[in-house]
Protein backbone atom coordinates (compact mmCIF):
# COMPACT_ATOMS: atom_id res chain seq x y z
CA UNK A 1 0.00 0.00 0.00
CA UNK A 2 3.02 2.32 0.57
CA UNK A 3 4.37 1.59 -2.79
CA UNK A 4 2.61 4.01 -4.85
CA UNK A 5 5.13 4.34 -7.85
CA UNK A 6 8.53 3.01 -8.66
CA UNK A 7 10.45 5.57 -6.67
CA UNK A 8 8.70 4.79 -3.33
CA UNK A 9 11.41 3.96 -0.91
CA UNK A 10 11.37 1.61 2.24
CA UNK A 11 14.33 2.36 4.96
CA UNK A 12 15.79 -0.98 6.30
CA UNK A 13 18.16 -2.04 8.86
CA UNK A 14 22.09 -3.92 6.77
CA UNK A 15 22.32 -6.59 7.99
CA UNK A 16 18.37 -7.08 7.30
CA UNK A 17 15.51 -9.96 6.95
CA UNK A 18 16.07 -10.47 3.61
CA UNK A 19 12.18 -11.31 2.91
CA UNK A 20 11.90 -7.19 2.82
CA UNK A 21 14.16 -6.62 -0.13
CA UNK A 22 12.53 -9.25 -1.96
CA UNK A 23 8.84 -8.08 -1.00
CA UNK A 24 9.94 -4.79 -2.08
CA UNK A 25 11.22 -5.94 -5.26
CA UNK A 26 7.81 -7.99 -5.84
CA UNK A 27 6.00 -4.97 -5.83
CA UNK A 28 8.58 -3.06 -7.68
CA UNK A 29 9.58 -0.76 -4.58
CA UNK A 30 12.99 0.67 -3.53
CA UNK A 31 14.80 -0.36 -0.36
CA UNK A 32 17.14 2.38 1.68
CA UNK A 33 19.22 0.75 3.23
CA UNK A 34 20.50 2.19 6.57
CA UNK A 35 23.81 0.31 8.66
CA UNK A 36 23.75 -1.05 11.76
CA UNK A 37 26.64 -0.33 13.97
CA UNK A 38 28.31 -3.50 14.81
CA UNK A 39 31.49 -2.22 16.44
CA UNK A 40 28.67 -1.16 19.10
CA UNK A 41 27.11 -4.48 19.58
CA UNK A 42 24.66 -3.80 16.16
CA UNK A 43 23.04 -0.22 17.67
CA UNK A 44 20.76 1.62 15.72
CA UNK A 45 21.75 5.19 14.52
CA UNK A 46 19.33 7.97 14.14
CA UNK A 47 21.79 10.14 12.50
CA UNK A 48 22.78 7.07 10.12
CA UNK A 49 19.16 6.52 9.67
CA UNK A 50 18.88 10.56 8.56
CA UNK A 51 21.77 10.25 6.21
CA UNK A 52 20.08 7.36 4.45
CA UNK A 53 16.99 9.64 4.00
CA UNK A 54 19.05 12.39 2.60
CA UNK A 55 20.96 9.95 0.31
CA UNK A 56 17.65 8.85 -0.80
CA UNK A 57 15.92 12.23 -1.49
CA UNK A 58 18.88 13.57 -3.60
CA UNK A 59 18.60 10.08 -5.39
CA UNK A 60 15.00 11.48 -6.22
CA UNK A 61 13.61 8.29 -3.84
CA UNK A 62 10.76 9.20 -1.52
CA UNK A 63 11.00 7.38 1.76
CA UNK A 64 7.91 6.66 2.97
CA UNK A 65 8.55 4.56 6.10
CA UNK A 66 11.00 3.15 8.39
CA UNK A 67 11.38 -0.71 8.91
CA UNK A 68 12.88 -1.49 12.81
CA UNK A 69 13.44 -5.13 13.44
CA UNK A 70 14.00 -5.51 17.11
CA UNK A 71 15.60 -7.58 18.39
CA UNK A 72 17.38 -7.99 15.40
CA UNK A 73 17.30 -10.41 12.81
CA UNK A 74 20.41 -11.61 11.94
CA UNK A 75 21.93 -9.31 14.85
CA UNK A 76 19.88 -10.09 17.94
CA UNK A 77 20.09 -6.45 18.76
CA UNK A 78 18.03 -4.74 21.09
CA UNK A 79 17.09 -0.89 20.88
CA UNK A 80 17.08 0.64 24.54
CA UNK A 81 14.13 3.52 24.76
CA UNK A 82 16.22 6.57 24.54
CA UNK A 83 17.24 5.63 20.51
CA UNK A 84 13.46 4.14 20.40
CA UNK A 85 12.26 7.78 21.15
CA UNK A 86 14.94 9.22 18.73
CA UNK A 87 13.71 7.01 15.95
CA UNK A 88 10.11 8.05 16.40
CA UNK A 89 10.93 11.71 16.59
CA UNK A 90 12.78 11.04 12.97
CA UNK A 91 9.52 9.55 11.60
CA UNK A 92 7.82 12.77 12.59
CA UNK A 93 10.03 14.84 10.91
CA UNK A 94 9.99 13.05 7.53
CA UNK A 95 6.69 11.72 7.66
CA UNK A 96 7.21 8.16 7.65
CA UNK A 97 5.42 4.98 8.55
CA UNK A 98 7.06 3.11 11.61
CA UNK A 99 7.45 -0.94 11.02
CA UNK A 100 8.26 -2.44 13.70
CA UNK A 101 9.07 -5.85 13.30
CA UNK A 102 9.22 -6.91 16.68
CA UNK A 103 8.52 -10.97 16.61
CA UNK A 104 11.25 -11.74 18.71
CA UNK A 105 10.29 -9.83 21.77
CA UNK A 106 9.56 -13.12 23.88
CA UNK A 107 13.06 -14.00 22.92
CA UNK A 108 15.51 -12.09 25.74
CA UNK A 109 18.93 -13.24 26.65
CA UNK A 110 19.82 -10.44 28.95
CA UNK A 111 16.19 -9.44 30.50
CA UNK A 112 17.58 -7.62 33.43
CA UNK A 113 19.91 -5.53 31.62
CA UNK A 114 18.30 -5.74 27.80
CA UNK A 115 14.53 -5.52 28.83
CA UNK A 116 12.20 -5.22 25.43
CA UNK A 117 9.90 -2.29 25.19
CA UNK A 118 7.50 -1.67 22.49
CA UNK A 119 7.28 0.79 19.76
CA UNK A 120 3.53 1.45 20.72
CA UNK A 121 4.49 2.45 24.50
CA UNK A 122 7.43 4.89 22.90
CA UNK A 123 4.90 6.62 20.53
CA UNK A 124 2.12 6.61 22.72
CA UNK A 125 4.28 7.91 26.35
CA UNK A 126 6.04 10.95 23.51
CA UNK A 127 2.13 11.62 22.26
CA UNK A 128 3.22 10.97 18.70
CA UNK A 129 1.35 11.03 15.79
CA UNK A 130 3.46 8.65 14.02
CA UNK A 131 1.71 5.79 11.93
CA UNK A 132 2.73 2.77 14.08
CA UNK A 133 2.36 -1.00 12.38
CA UNK A 134 3.47 -3.80 14.74
CA UNK A 135 4.21 -7.08 13.97
CA UNK A 136 4.31 -10.36 15.87
CA UNK A 137 4.48 -13.87 15.35
CA UNK A 138 4.16 -17.35 16.93
CA UNK A 139 6.74 -18.78 14.99
CA UNK A 140 9.80 -17.02 16.94
CA UNK A 141 8.66 -17.18 20.34
CA UNK A 142 7.57 -20.42 22.23
CA UNK A 143 4.21 -20.96 21.19
CA UNK A 144 5.10 -21.74 17.64
CA UNK A 145 8.74 -22.39 17.81
CA UNK A 146 9.66 -21.96 14.04
CA UNK A 147 7.14 -24.99 13.15
CA UNK A 148 3.72 -23.62 13.40
CA UNK A 149 2.77 -20.23 11.07
CA UNK A 150 0.65 -17.65 12.45
CA UNK A 151 1.01 -13.96 13.49
CA UNK A 152 -0.38 -10.66 13.25
CA UNK A 153 0.11 -6.74 12.82
CA UNK A 154 -1.80 -3.94 14.79
CA UNK A 155 -1.99 -0.41 13.67
CA UNK A 156 -1.92 3.06 15.76
CA UNK A 157 -2.62 5.99 14.58
CA UNK A 158 -4.16 5.36 11.24
CA UNK A 159 -7.47 6.17 10.09
CA UNK A 160 -10.05 4.09 10.07
CA UNK A 161 -10.71 4.82 6.23
CA UNK A 162 -7.20 3.17 5.68
CA UNK A 163 -7.62 0.16 8.05
CA UNK A 164 -10.92 -0.61 5.98
CA UNK A 165 -8.64 -0.89 2.79
CA UNK A 166 -5.95 -2.86 4.51
CA UNK A 167 -9.23 -5.22 5.37
CA UNK A 168 -10.19 -5.03 1.90
CA UNK A 169 -7.30 -5.97 -0.02
CA UNK A 170 -6.21 -9.08 2.37
CA UNK A 171 -9.69 -10.53 2.23
CA UNK A 172 -9.10 -11.10 -1.87
CA UNK A 173 -6.31 -14.32 -0.62
CA UNK A 174 -6.74 -14.45 3.03
CA UNK A 175 -6.70 -18.10 4.01
CA UNK A 176 -4.99 -18.24 7.86
CA UNK A 177 -4.41 -22.32 8.86
CA UNK A 178 -6.64 -23.27 11.60
CA UNK A 179 -3.45 -24.12 13.30
CA UNK A 180 -1.86 -20.78 13.30
CA UNK A 181 -5.16 -19.15 14.64
CA UNK A 182 -5.11 -20.88 17.68
CA UNK A 183 -1.43 -20.23 18.36
CA UNK A 184 -2.37 -16.20 18.02
CA UNK A 185 -4.98 -16.97 20.44
CA UNK A 186 -2.93 -18.48 22.85
CA UNK A 187 0.37 -16.27 22.44
CA UNK A 188 -2.13 -12.82 22.89
CA UNK A 189 -4.06 -14.66 25.48
CA UNK A 190 -1.39 -16.33 27.41
CA UNK A 191 -2.04 -18.27 31.00
CA UNK A 192 -2.42 -15.66 33.91
CA UNK A 193 -1.43 -16.45 37.12
CA UNK A 194 -4.90 -17.49 38.77
CA UNK A 195 -5.49 -20.00 36.07
CA UNK A 196 -5.16 -23.52 36.88
CA UNK A 197 -2.29 -24.16 33.83
CA UNK A 198 -0.06 -21.07 34.72
CA UNK A 199 2.40 -22.92 36.54
CA UNK A 200 3.22 -25.46 34.11
CA UNK A 201 3.07 -22.94 31.26
CA UNK A 202 5.57 -20.44 33.31
CA UNK A 203 7.66 -23.36 34.39
CA UNK A 204 8.26 -24.38 31.05
CA UNK A 205 8.50 -21.17 29.08
CA UNK A 206 11.36 -19.92 31.73
CA UNK A 207 13.09 -23.56 31.27
CA UNK A 208 12.84 -22.55 27.36
CA UNK A 209 14.13 -18.93 27.63
CA UNK A 210 16.82 -20.13 30.13
CA UNK A 211 18.30 -22.86 27.50
CA UNK A 212 18.40 -20.72 25.00
CA UNK A 213 19.86 -17.90 27.20
CA UNK A 214 22.81 -20.63 28.09
CA UNK A 215 23.16 -21.37 24.92
CA UNK A 216 23.93 -18.13 23.23
CA UNK A 217 26.21 -16.89 26.04
CA UNK A 218 28.25 -20.01 25.64
CA UNK A 219 28.25 -19.96 21.96
CA UNK A 220 28.98 -16.53 21.78
CA UNK A 221 32.28 -16.77 24.17
CA UNK A 222 33.48 -19.96 22.10
CA UNK A 223 33.19 -18.37 18.59
CA UNK A 224 34.98 -14.96 20.14
CA UNK A 225 37.36 -17.68 21.40
CA UNK A 226 38.34 -18.80 17.43
CA UNK A 227 40.86 -16.90 15.88
CA UNK A 228 39.75 -14.47 13.17
CA UNK A 229 36.25 -14.55 14.43
CA UNK A 230 34.48 -11.39 16.50
CA UNK A 231 30.89 -12.07 17.64
CA UNK A 232 28.88 -9.84 19.48
CA UNK A 233 26.67 -12.05 22.61
CA UNK A 234 23.47 -11.11 21.52
CA UNK A 235 20.45 -9.69 24.09
CA UNK A 236 17.71 -11.10 21.72
CA UNK A 237 16.43 -13.56 19.70
CA UNK A 238 17.31 -16.42 18.25
CA UNK A 239 20.57 -16.14 16.52
CA UNK A 240 24.08 -15.04 16.72
CA UNK A 241 25.95 -13.04 13.23
CA UNK A 242 29.60 -13.68 13.84
CA UNK A 243 32.30 -12.01 11.60
CA UNK A 244 34.65 -13.88 10.07
CA UNK A 245 38.00 -12.64 9.16
CA UNK A 246 39.02 -14.61 5.51
CA UNK A 247 42.43 -14.44 3.98
CA UNK A 248 43.14 -13.36 0.53
CA UNK A 249 43.41 -17.28 -0.65
CA UNK A 250 39.90 -18.19 0.82
CA UNK A 251 38.51 -15.04 -0.78
CA UNK A 252 40.15 -16.02 -4.59
CA UNK A 253 39.10 -19.76 -4.21
CA UNK A 254 35.41 -18.42 -3.45
CA UNK A 255 36.36 -15.74 -6.79
CA UNK A 256 37.25 -18.92 -9.12
CA UNK A 257 34.10 -20.98 -7.34
CA UNK A 258 31.63 -18.07 -8.67
CA UNK A 259 30.90 -17.49 -5.23
CA UNK A 260 30.87 -14.70 -2.32
CA UNK A 261 33.47 -15.64 0.29
CA UNK A 262 31.41 -16.32 3.17
CA UNK A 263 29.03 -18.61 1.36
CA UNK A 264 32.01 -20.79 0.00
CA UNK A 265 32.69 -20.65 4.23
CA UNK A 266 29.11 -21.43 4.88
CA UNK A 267 28.67 -24.38 1.99
CA UNK A 268 32.40 -26.02 3.11
CA UNK A 269 30.80 -25.96 6.99
CA UNK A 270 27.84 -27.96 5.89
CA UNK A 271 29.70 -30.06 4.08
CA UNK A 272 32.06 -30.77 6.70
CA UNK A 273 29.79 -31.05 9.80
CA UNK A 274 25.90 -30.67 7.98
CA UNK A 275 26.02 -27.31 10.12
CA UNK A 276 23.60 -25.14 8.19
CA UNK A 277 24.43 -21.41 8.42
CA UNK A 278 23.28 -18.24 6.00
CA UNK A 279 26.57 -16.22 4.68
CA UNK A 280 26.71 -12.87 5.68
CA UNK A 281 25.98 -11.70 2.28
CA UNK A 282 22.16 -12.96 2.42
CA UNK A 283 21.35 -10.63 4.83
CA UNK A 284 23.67 -7.21 3.75
CA UNK A 285 26.92 -6.35 5.24
CA UNK A 286 29.72 -3.72 4.24
CA UNK A 287 32.03 -4.00 1.89
CA UNK A 288 35.05 -6.30 2.12
CA UNK A 289 32.91 -7.81 5.50
CA UNK A 290 31.92 -11.27 5.79
CA UNK A 291 29.06 -12.96 8.28
CA UNK A 292 26.99 -15.93 8.86
CA UNK A 293 24.14 -16.22 11.01
CA UNK A 294 23.46 -19.37 12.99
CA UNK A 295 20.68 -20.19 15.40
CA UNK A 296 20.94 -20.92 19.01
CA UNK A 297 18.64 -23.76 19.12
CA UNK A 298 20.59 -26.87 19.34
CA UNK A 299 19.94 -28.65 22.44
CA UNK A 300 23.88 -30.27 21.92
CA UNK A 301 25.36 -26.95 22.29
CA UNK A 302 28.78 -28.60 23.44
CA UNK A 303 28.82 -31.08 20.01
CA UNK A 304 27.41 -28.25 18.12
CA UNK A 305 30.06 -25.87 18.91
CA UNK A 306 32.82 -28.60 18.82
CA UNK A 307 31.70 -28.84 15.22
CA UNK A 308 32.30 -25.26 14.43
CA UNK A 309 35.67 -24.83 16.10
CA UNK A 310 37.12 -28.07 14.61
CA UNK A 311 35.81 -26.82 10.95
CA UNK A 312 37.22 -23.07 11.54
CA UNK A 313 40.26 -24.92 12.94
CA UNK A 314 40.77 -26.64 9.05
CA UNK A 315 39.46 -24.14 6.92
CA UNK A 316 41.82 -21.70 8.37
CA UNK A 317 45.17 -24.29 8.39
CA UNK A 318 43.56 -24.87 4.54
CA UNK A 319 43.45 -21.40 3.21
CA UNK A 320 46.23 -19.84 5.76
CA UNK A 321 43.41 -17.64 6.41
CA UNK A 322 44.61 -15.57 9.61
Amino acid sequence: MLISNPKSGILIPIPQYPLYTATLAAHKGVGIPYHLNEEADWATSAPDIESAIRQALADGIEPKALVIINPGNPTGALLDEATMSQVVRLCEQHNLVLLADEVYQSNLHARATHPFTSFKKVVRALGSPVPLVSFHSISKGVTGECGRRGGYFECANITEDVIALMYKMVSVGLCPPLGGQVGVDCMVRSPKPADASYALWKAETDATHAALAQRTKTMAARLNALPGVSCVDSPGALYLFPRIHLSAKAIEAARKAGKQPDTLYALELLDNTGICVVPGSGFGQKEGQYHYRLTCLCPGVEEYVGALERFHHEFTERYESI
